[in-house]
């Protein structure tokens, strides 16, 4: 049975500290309406709608300024849904798509044209693009001036580790991987993984999907070990995601601002902030 989702809190607050100019979201999802972007029938989850202008609303409220949406699994290999919101979210947008190997030249290139500057492997759920495709992938994602975005799971990431350390391209792992502080601190193989990666030059982190993490309630004070020990090894190759609107999350719903906030206790230094903020995403996605 396909499980039914909880939608964001619609009321998020305005942050503790102000947003730098072109502070950038780089992870989150336009969902909707279905009628219009219909979901593949095998999927692990069905959300209500998260549409433009409740995002606009987000943006707004927070201080973002440019944003990256990242194509769900829910939508397959259809990127309508995406591509459409990225001409009218009103912000500069690039968008993270999920497109077959053997997608013509031509259909990239439109994509391109779109705001499209990476292709995501969706591990962690089913039905993403084969990781038999990777290396190739990678390789035809750095001739275009693209990265490979990766959502794994913990061990995932710990099996994978030789064959990402290799890869031709930048990528990008997602929600730092799903590590769990409680499952062996800073010193477990997941996270040595993570950082023996990030210190390898081609590997960004983002710094989203904290509630996934932990069972703590903001601001996951078990979280922050993780993060500063990021931060100090490599500040220019970390990235912000919001992750809204929290799909397929089944906690209580933290507001979107808390995990903004989250930056200020992880990074307390302004000039950091705006590294991860503004500088980081504009060298990765081409703003």
């Amino acid at each position: 049975m396909v499980e039914l989702c909880q939608g964001p809190d619609p009321h998020p607050r305005r942050p503790r500290l102000p947003a730098p100019p072109l502070a950038t979201d780089t992870h989150f999802h336009i969902l909707g309406p279905a009628a219009r972007y219909p979901y593949v029938l095998e999927r692990e989850y069905t959300p209500p709608d998260a549409l433009p202008a409740a995002c606009r609303h987000l943006f707004q409220t927070l201080g973002i300024e440019r944003a990256v949406i990242v194509q769900p699994s829910i939508y397959g290999a259809d990127n309508r849904c995406a591509m459409d919101a990225a001409a009218s979210l009103g912000v500069p947008v690039r968008v993270v798509v999920v497109v077959p190997y053997d997608a013509p030249d031509q259909e990239l290139a439109l994509l391109h044209a779109g705001g499209a500057r990476a292709v995501r492997f969706i591990v962690a759920h089913a039905g993403g693009l084969p990781l038999a495709d990777l290396e190739r992938f990678s390789a035809r994602a750095k001739d275009r001036g693209w990265h490979i975005q990766l959502l794994l799971r913990a061990s995932d990431l710990v099996a994978l580790e030789p064959r990402l350390a290799r890869l031709p391209s930048d990528f990008v792992i997602d929600h730092m991987a799903f590590i769990r502080p409680a499952e062996g601190g800073i010193e477990q193989p997941a996270f040595q993984a993570l950082l023996r990666l990030l210190r390898g030059g081609r590997c960004w982190v983002k710094f989203s999907g904290a509630y996934r993490q932990t069972d703590e309630a903001p601001p996951y004070p078990s979280l922050l070990p993780f993060a500063r020990t990021l931060l100090q090894a490599r500040p220019d190759r970390l990235l912000w995601g919001s992750d809204w609107p929290h799909a397929v999350f089944k906690g209580k719903m933290p507001n979107t601002t808390d995990l903004y906030d989250l930056l200020g206790d992880w990074a307390p230094d302004e000039k950091t902030r705006k590294q991860i903020l503004v500088d980081n995403p504009a060298a990765l996605f081409d703003f």
